[in-house]
């Protein structure tokens, strides 16, 4: 008996063991996908982002270069940021055209991310402690934090990251190689990342120096192409856009916000996981938002972190060590003790607090809130707006109802840079682009504009549409 029950035991271990990094990742897909969800349905618009990309994956569903008016006129996006992995959301709008599929489709990826490193996590910590570490890293602050402002294209980077440091700390450099290659297609600064993720891979494994160094050099060659060269030439100006946004490398360390973010991402990483070399790669992200002047790029939400965090995680568990060799990594050396039980706890535990003491704060837990499901009173006028534009208008609209109107309509914003002439606007006086002051007659707006006569067809809720006369 005594024999049979410790069997059933190890059985029921072992089926946990498999179980929990799934039933984390559905936890996690379903709590971002229903915030999103929740947003959408709500009229909740953090920026133009999901308006922007909503477009850049109707144009890639219809086969067609991702011409994004919403940027302004012609303005290929990719000369603005270059993301060419992002064709893969062609089949996402053949199955549903909508900005709300973004959103689900950036939970699922973010979702996904969790199984490699609670599996990881699990095997080097044990069921309960890896547990929790793997749902510190799929619920951190950086992850919630980039599905509330909605849809962007660092989410294809998130599972590609966590797959391939997984794989390193597996001990398998050639596949931690594989899924790092494809990240330089995500976003033109992340080459810099995989350079220095194939650096790290030499140093640590002598019989893949060549595959680290080979990486290394993908990486430097496709930032510099596409920060120097293709950016610019797509781009409607011929320059890298965001050059402008750098500032000096003195204001690197100034103001303590930046400070605040760095405390965080250390306490994600347990404070351990500072002393493993897998923590540099933070480096090349915080290098350009830290130099950068926007305010956005410093703090911890918005969703510049989202990258960071299976970094941090890796980084942690690559300091706790394996329990099942009992080794673990202190600065370059891969073979120090394994840090004491006491350790292991407090850094897990710091890495969920971070977390955790934001409170009220944390995004995710819209999700929980009763009143936040309540349809928004202006969810029938906004659908009411949509409806009186013929389909298939050029549209200039406010940045609340932007994603909305991009499957059925030809969008621009409203306040953006565009010199064609739009059939229609559609005005959200409750917007902020209005700074608090909307016309009182936004046909007449349109007309000053424009130079061209409008008539108004609808005003209700807040929302105004005019047509051309």
């Amino acid at each position: 008996m005594p024999r049979h029950g410790a069997a059933r035991s190890h059985d029921e271990d072992g089926l946990a063991h498999r179980l929990a990094p799934g039933l984390l990742a559905i936890a996690a897909t379903l709590a971002y996908g229903l915030l999103g969800s929740q947003q959408f349905r709500n009229l909740v618009a953090r920026s133009w982002d999901l308006g922007i990309f909503t477009q850049l994956a109707r144009a890639y569903g219809e086969l067609r270069a991702p011409i994004v008016p919403i940027k302004g006129d012609e303005v290929n996006l990719l000369g603005d940021h270059f993301h060419p992995l992002l064709v893969l959301l062609a089949p996402v709008w053949w199955a549903w055209p909508s900005g709300e599929a973004l959103l689900w489709t950036q939970a699922l990826l973010f979702g996904v991310s969790a199984i490699p490193l609670t599996r990881l996590a699990i095997d080097r910590l044990g069921l309960g402690p890896g547990a929790v570490a793997g749902g510190a890293y799929v619920f951190s602050f950086g992850l919630q934090s980039a599905a509330s402002v909605q849809f962007h294209e660092i989410a294809f980077a998130v599972p590609l990251l966590a797959m391939s440091l997984t794989a390193l700390l597996r001990e398998r450099p050639l596949a931690s190689v594989l899924w790092a290659a494809p990240l330089v297609f995500v976003k033109e600064d992340l080459g810099l990342t995989v350079a220095l993720l194939g650096v790290l891979i030499a140093l640590r494994h002598r019989r893949r120096r060549g595959a680290g160094i080979a990486l290394a050099g993908w990486g430097v060659v496709w930032f510099a192409l596409a920060t120097f060269v293709i950016l610019p030439l797509l781009n409607t100006a011929g320059q890298y856009d965001y050059t402008d946004n750098l500032g000096s490398p003195l204001e690197v360390f100034w103001p303590p916000a930046k400070w605040l973010t760095v405390l965080m991402l250390l306490l994600a990483a347990g404070l351990i996981g500072g002393r493993s070399p897998l923590i540099a790669l933070m480096l090349p992200t915080l290098a350009w938002r830290f130099t950068g002047t926007v305010e956005f790029y410093w703090d911890w939400y918005w969703h510049y972190n989202a990258v960071l965090m299976p970094i941090a995680t890796a980084a942690m568990l690559d300091a706790l060590g394996d329990r099942r060799t009992g080794r673990a990594t202190a600065w370059w050396r891969r073979d120090a003790p394994r840090p004491a039980r006491r350790i292991r706890v407090t850094a897990v535990a710091a890495s969920a607090a971070v977390t955790l003491l934001l409170g009220s704060a944390m995004p995710i837990l819209d999700v929980v809130r009763p009143e936040r499901w309540e349809p928004t009173w202006r969810a029938e006028p906004a659908a009411a707006a949509l409806e009186a534009v013929p389909e298939g208008s050029v549209l200039a609209v406010d940045i609340t109802l932007m994603a909305h109107a991009v499957p059925e309509h030809d969008v621009q914003w409203l306040h953006g840079p565009n010199e064609r002439v739009p059939d229609c606007v559609l005005s959200d006086h409750h917007a902020f682009s209005w700074g608090g002051d909307p016309p009182q007659d936004t046909a007449l707006w349109a007309q000053q504009e424009w130079d061209t006569e409008y008539r108004t067809v609808l005003a209700d809720g807040g929302f105004t549409v005019a047509c051309r006369a």
